[in-house]
């Protein structure tokens, strides 16, 4: 994805200093990949870009036009402001187009505010570098705010925001509009491109006495520093001469280009980690792709000390590539900007185990001080990151395990009241709905989830079925053990199937251990009464009390964090691809 060309106006504007983006973006940023996963997060983050420009600004020069500058803030939850780049100043315009890119990691999991500054840079300031300005010297021209997510998820990843004069009191509810500024977002991805292989190799080297060698393979990309970096692995093959591996992906992003030489070693597995290498060559993807095309297998070769001098020795084991393909995996993102949704449900656990919600000692009790309880608190901070993702706003809300007004017990109710419809309006209308539910039925029990997650999958196999470009969230808040784990494995079996997740919070003080073998985050998939497996994992469990006290990761963070992946597993199990026209 390139930038938007720049029109005229840009062009014949005098710009002091037309740098480029403070960071390379012409790609992922590993640094901050490593940092980011060495704090613990492991959800979706990517760098984007973002382009200003802005339009009908305030004329503050006498002789002249305003000479605007852009600053760019990140606004935390306690309104303290971190600054993430400047724009160079454009001289004598009121609709400056800004060259310089100001860089920024996405979160998907994280609600990241922005702050934007427009400020006139005193002619006395001009021969400066921008990261030198004093800002309080300079004045200002209007301020706006907006989400990250508001951004990515408009079309063409394209935001105007006002721009208002900075708030001095609170006499004026209607800030004067001071102009307007307009936001794009790139994604730096170099490539899309993932280039899928099958390695063979031929009359390796035995390496051990009583068996045969246990081969495998490491490819790594050479950096200018000379060094390899290595960018994936093949497993370890018992006792083989002359294996042939499982396919290895390598996207063009990892390398550079098609163009850069790889070195793909070949080692006899040792359990103490010192492991023999058998021989190893040195191709680029395009070499690969040839000799796959050809047939013809690579001799390995392996260096040699002869005195001072270092040779290789070609060996008679070969390398062959026996499958070159390329896709396109497409990113989040990608589809967010082609108009698919993520629509946000919730189903709320009305079982008596919570305590009566009339007592300060409930989960359901709701303060008279506004302070809201575990199922507000988790209602209100998913809800934050979900909502921008879903177009319209209305979201399906349910309880279960109550007694509805002269009713038996139901694990399936709308939370509004309706026994037509259960939708709300907005994430205010499922804490309204919420609140009016527990003056309106009696809590009961027992706890089962079936027939919320049923509920769920039926409005997305609809969605499905009239090719929607929609996928379902549906957030389970509950404080007691499942009594029907079979069920409940069952519907989650044939919703693997579906546009759907289950994000699933426990809250209180019971024990949870049923909840994480829902969630198939160690490796074994759920299995139906039928045998049948689940064709991915969709669930997410994270207990409140774990993660609220104060942590690197909130609870939100955890919840949401294998969100996206699960997304971009439906769409390539099923096939569906973004439109990128």
């Amino acid at each position: 994805m390139g930038n938007c060309c720049l029109g005229g106006a840009a062009t014949s504007q005098s710009a002091i200093r037309r740098s480029s983006s403070h960071r390379d973006a012409n790609g992922p940023n590993d640094a901050v990949d490593g940092y980011l996963k060495s704090r613990g997060y492991h959800g979706l983050f990517t760098q984007i870009e973002l382009s200003l420009s802005a339009s009908n600004l305030r004329d503050r020069d006498v002789l002249s036009k305003s000479d605007p500058m852009a600053v760019i803030y990140t606004k935390g939850r306690d309104g303290s402001l971190q600054e993430i780049g400047r724009t160079e100043v454009v001289l004598n315009s009121l609709n400056p187009q800004w060259i310089k890119k100001v860089i920024i990691t996405y979160h998907f999991e994280v609600v990241q505010t922005l702050l934007f500054h427009v400020y006139d840079v005193d002619s006395h300031f001009h021969g400066l570098e921008e990261k030198m300005l004093k800002l309080d010297e300079q004045q200002l021209l209007g301020e706006g705010t907006c989400l990250l997510s508001e951004i990515v998820t408009r079309p063409n990843r394209t935001l105007p925001v006002d721009l208002v004069g900075r708030v001095e009191s609170t006499s004026s509810t209607h800030p004067k509009k001071l102009g307007q500024l307009t936001v794009h977002a790139e994604e730096c991805v170099v490539s899309k491109t993932t280039t899928e292989l099958v390695f063979r190799c031929m009359d390796l080297e035995n390496k051990e006495r009583f068996s045969k060698s246990d081969p495998f393979l490491v490819i790594s990309k050479c950096v200018e520093s000379g060094h390899a970096v290595p960018i994936c692995k093949t497993e370890v093959l018992k006792n083989d001469l002359d294996p042939t591996w499982k396919p290895v992906s390598i996207s063009i992003s990892q390398v550079g280009s098609k163009e850069t030489p790889l070195i793909i070693e070949c080692f006899n597995f040792n359990s103490n980690g010192r492991h023999d290498l058998l021989g190893k060559v040195q191709k680029s993807l395009v070499e690969l792709e040839k000799l796959s095309s050809g047939g013809e297998g690579e001799h390995l070769f392996v260096p040699v000390a002869i005195g001072k001098d270092h040779q290789t020795k070609v060996l008679k084991s070969r390398l062959f590539v026996d499958k070159f393909s390329e896709s396109v995996h497409h990113t989040f993102l990608d589809y967010l900007d082609s108009g698919f949704e993520l629509n946000f449900m919730v189903a709320i656990d009305f079982t008596a185990s919570n305590g009566n919600p009339r007592l300060p000692d409930s989960l359901h009790y709701i303060d008279p001080s506004g302070r809201p309880n575990a199922y507000q608190k988790a209602i209100l901070e998913v809800g934050e990151v979900l909502q921008c993702y879903d177009f319209d706003k209305k979201f399906h809300s349910w309880g279960f395990g109550a007694r509805p007004i002269d009713g038996p017990v139901s694990h399936c109710f709308n939370l509004n009241g309706s026994s037509g419809h259960s939708e709300v309006e907005g994430i205010h209308g499922i804490m309204m709905a919420y609140a009016s539910a527990l003056f309106n039925v009696t809590l009961a029990g027992p706890t089962l989830f079936g027939p919320v997650i049923a509920a769920a999958a039926m409005i997305a196999s609809q969605a499905l079925a009239a090719n929607q470009k929609k996928y379902f969230v549906l957030l389970i808040i509950t404080d007691g053990v499942i009594t029907d784990l079979q069920e409940t494995k069952d519907a989650l079996v044939n919703a693997s199937d579906l546009p759907l997740s289950i994000l699933i919070i426990g809250v209180g003080g019971a024990d949870f251990k049923e909840m994480e073998i829902l969630d198939a985050d160690k490796g074994e998939r759920l299995e139906s009464t039928t045998g049948r497996v689940a064709t991915r994992d969709i669930v997410q469990f994270v207990p409140f009390r774990d993660v609220q006290g104060g942590g690197e990761i909130s609870v939100v963070q955890s919840l949401l964090e294998e969100l996206p992946s699960q997304f971009l597993t439906f769409m390539r199990n099923r096939d569906i691809h973004p439109n990128t026209c």
